[in-house]
């Protein structure tokens, strides 16, 4: 596959990075700064425009055709309808209203004409046991109509017989050589039982419809791009459910959802792409590989899986699979949305660069939550759960995982992993380590709450070079062998407290200034026997009180509390802030 370029390289942030380590500049608003225009628009402009237009779906009724379905049998009074049997060929762009049954036959469409081929299906069955029922050999542009209320029905054969010794198209029971469009406001209904339902070997795209498919293989294929404005569209696909696999050229082979409610179950990956998937809104419902509970042993089960760029602008999306919910090759952009996700392995993946600029994401259940070489947050809600890491600088490349699934690391040195926290909300629920990058981490803003691991070989903070914090409050609880709080290189300050013994789950910890001003009151969900606190509260040589226990009257969120006054229970501490960091026993 060529490669193709928008955004910089992750080569090119890391070189960024080490040159504001060198100058002292503030790494994560340099991160920031480099992804400032990264949205579904900014790399649909530079992928091959695709071949819808508005005119293809206005005509005039009275220039229609009529092509009548009998059975075993065809009628047609025009000359550019072609019948023979129980096949009917249309050899001239046009407008052919389909109606009627076919028993056991095809229509084709077959023209060098310029122009349109426009098929009205209005309340049309065809059943073709050894072909696909509508195959289109030739044609600049054929446009599909499903006719306002209408029901339409395409069912193929499990094994085709083709004209010719080697020949293997058409494999779909709606078959395209060259562009095609679906619209209208009826309904289609697809058995595809030898491969995929719908193929186009250049451009699909569907404008509008109620489109409902079972496939052996493959969903919808559109080679060159497959671009949906509007829909309703179920895919039930031992395959891939929605996808787009030309590989020769680096402004095709992507997916674009502007719009649309879809409910997809794939055998495969639910959406897939050679280069980039791109969703600007929708409903979307994937369920990929038999989901977060199957018993897959590959990764060939996403949810949404892109070859380059994954850019999500906005939707609702529910997803539950085998393998990783979203995973690029390359960059994923999340820039809003709503996201449910249930992973047996990654919540989100990114095999160069994850950038969060926004929307409410909910990870309940993952290997990893979040994974990418170089993980980038500036807004958003983000609540992840995961058996391992929660939120991770390192990571495997697709095919070789770095997950449940066996494969390698990626082939760089430490210095290459990094996380910019610059802002969002965040809650982490990890066994594993709740933040853990193989480099260094940055935050400058932002609210961190991290529910580390209980076992002494994690903890809820780990980097192998350093973190600097700059603001935003981080509270992260966990084990405390292995707990690690930012760098005295940080221009916030930080306290790491490790208590003498494991404190229970939903036992509070709290601390307040000398006066008794609460600063921090926090009720972990899980076992931990370490604190880390940063906070712009934190003043040097100021003194403080830390305990554990106690009542608190103000109200909770993710174990936060916010007004309401403290009960104390037991002190663990007074201490005062000397330095950047200050070690709490």
């Amino acid at each position: 596959m060529k490669t193709k370029g928008f955004l910089p390289t992750t080569l090119t942030v890391i070189a960024i990075l080490a040159a504001c380590q060198k100058e002292d500049f503030s790494i994560g608003k340099v991160v920031d700064s480099v992804y400032t225009d990264y949205t579904v628009a900014s790399v649909l402009a530079g992928n091959y425009a695709g071949h819808g237009d508005a005119s293809d779906y206005t005509w005039d009724a009275s220039s229609e055709i009529s092509i009548e379905l009998n059975g075993n049998a065809i009628a047609s009074n025009s000359p550019h309808v072609v019948i023979d049997g129980t096949k009917a060929t249309v050899t001239a762009a046009g407008n052919y209203k389909v109606t009627g049954t076919l028993d056991n036959g095809q229509l084709i469409v077959e023209t060098a004409d310029e122009g349109p081929v426009r098929l009205i299906l209005n309340g049309v069955n065809i059943t073709n046991a050894t072909s696909s029922a509508i195959f289109i050999a030739n044609a600049e542009k054929t446009v599909v109509v499903l006719n306002d209320g209408s029901e339409n029905f395409l069912t193929d054969g499990s094994s085709y017989v083709f004209e010719n010794a080697g020949d293997d198209e058409p494999d779909a029971t709606l078959f395209s050589k060259d562009n095609l469009s679906i619209t209208g406001k009826g309904a289609l209904v697809i058995d595809a039982n030898y491969r995929d339902a719908i193929t186009s070997k250049d451009g699909l795209v569907i404008n509008n419809g109620n489109i409902s498919v079972q496939a052996k293989d493959d969903g919808i294929r559109g080679k060159d791009y497959l671009i949906i404005e509007d829909g309703d569209i179920t895919v039930d696909a031992g395959g891939d459910g929605l996808k787009s696999n030309n590989d020769e050229d680096a402004s095709r082979g992507y997916v674009y959802i502007k719009n649309g409610s879809f409910d997809i179950n794939a055998g495969a990956d639910a959406i897939q792409a050679v280069t980039d998937v791109l969703v600007g809104s929708g409903t979307l419902g994937l369920v990929a590989g038999g989901g977060s509970s199957s018993s897959l042993s590959n990764n060939t089960a996403k949810g949404l899986k892109a070859g380059v760029h994954l850019v999500i602008d906005g939707g609702t999306f529910s997803i539950n699979t085998a393998d990783d919910a979203m995973h690029s090759n390359n960059n994923l952009c999340i820039n809003g949305g709503s996201f449910n996700i249930s992973s047996r392995d990654d919540g989100i993946h990114a095999d160069s660069t994850l950038i969060v600029n926004g929307g409410e994401i909910v990870v309940s259940k993952s290997y990893e939550g979040m994974e990418s070489m170089v993980a980038v947050i500036n807004n958003g809600n983000i609540n992840l759960t995961s058996s391992d890491d929660g939120l991770n600088a390192a990571g495997g490349r697709d095919g070789s995982a770095g997950g449940n699934f066996p494969g390698g690391p990626f082939e760089y040195s430490s210095e290459d992993f990094f996380i910019s926290i610059n802002g969002g909300y965040i809650v982490i629920k990890a066994a594993g380590d709740g933040i853990d990058a193989n480099g260094s981490i940055a935050m400058t803003g932002g609210t961190v709450l991290v529910n580390g691991p209980t076992a002494q070989d994690n903890g809820a903070i780990d980097y192998d070079i350093d973190f600097e914090i700059s603001g935003g409050l981080l509270v992260a609880v966990g084990s405390a062998n292995m707990a690690q709080a930012p760098e005295s290189s940080s221009d916030q300050y930080s306290i790491l407290a490790r208590f003498n013994s494991t404190i229970t789950a939903g036992k509070l910890v709290h601390i307040e200034t000398s006066a008794g001003e609460d600063i921090l009151t926090f009720q972990p969900s899980k076992n931990f026997q370490s604190l880390v606190f940063s906070s712009p509260d934190l003043q040097k040589g100021a003194g403080y009180s830390l305990y554990t226990g106690g009542d608190h009257s103000g109200t909770a969120t993710d174990g936060l509390y916010e007004g309401g006054s403290y009960t104390p229970g037991v002190k663990f501490a007074d201490f005062t802030v000397t330095g950047k960091v200050t070690v709490v026993r």
